[in-house]
């Protein structure tokens, strides 16, 4: 989270990260919003702007905090919206016999792809987490709480983690029918190739008393 810099010190700043980044997003996620300052001020949100009544270095935390969360909430949204679009042919196939199925590889590949996700947003991001200014500052958590609720973060964690969990359930419903499905045909080649035996033997025993 960047503040009070041009577009060219933003550049710079980017690029000098770019050596300690792995896996970089292959598209940009980012918000921007006006922060004024003034003093015995009620602080708020209103028509783009952050009001704060001054320029603490916790203060400036907290607000930091919240748009990371956002946008790294908006980052995951997206990535979910086209888990969807992947997962529905798991679906079609599940209710419909005419369908194509996906091999167990790509059903694999969607369910760790889900949990990956989930790892980051809980174990590394800590989304849900208040920001450790608070703990300090606790006059400072009724800001963070408008400013969590004025951008929906905890509606926004909680939808995903629903979406989250409808995807793995449906990739892993999906994977059980295929076993399933894989198991009942081992099955039958089981009992074909025992009816075979069983008639190789009576064929020769008949055979043998002609």
């Amino acid at each position: 989270v960047l503040f009070n810099l041009n577009s060219i010190e933003e550049a710079n700043f980017l690029e000098r990260l770019k050596p300690f980044i792995s896996e970089p997003a292959k598209t940009a996620v980012s918000e921007h919003i006006e922060v004024a300052f003034e003093a015995d001020t009620k602080e708020r949100i209103g028509s783009n702007v952050i009001w704060l009544r001054d320029r603490s270095v916790e203060r400036i935390q907290v607000v930091a905090d919240i748009f990371a969360k956002s946008v790294i909430l908006e980052y995951y949204e997206n990535q979910i919206s086209k888990l969807f679009d992947r997962i529905r042919p798991f679906a079609d196939a599940i209710q419909n016999q005419g369908v194509r199925r996906p091999k167990d590889r790509e059903l694999l590949r969607q369910i760790g792809g889900t949990l990956l996700i989930q790892h980051k947003m809980v174990g590394i991001v800590e989304v849900g987490e208040k920001p450790d200014p608070l703990w300090e500052r606790p006059d400072l958590e009724r800001l963070y709480l408008r400013l969590e609720d004025e951008y929906e973060l905890r509606e926004r964690l909680l939808a995903l983690e629903r979406k989250l969990a409808l995807v793995s359930r449906t990739a892993e419903t999906a994977l059980e029918l295929m076993q399933h499905d894989s198991s009942h045909r081992v099955e039958w080649y089981i009992v074909s190739l025992i009816v075979v035996e069983i008639l190789l033997s009576v064929y020769e025993l008949w055979s043998r008393k002609g």
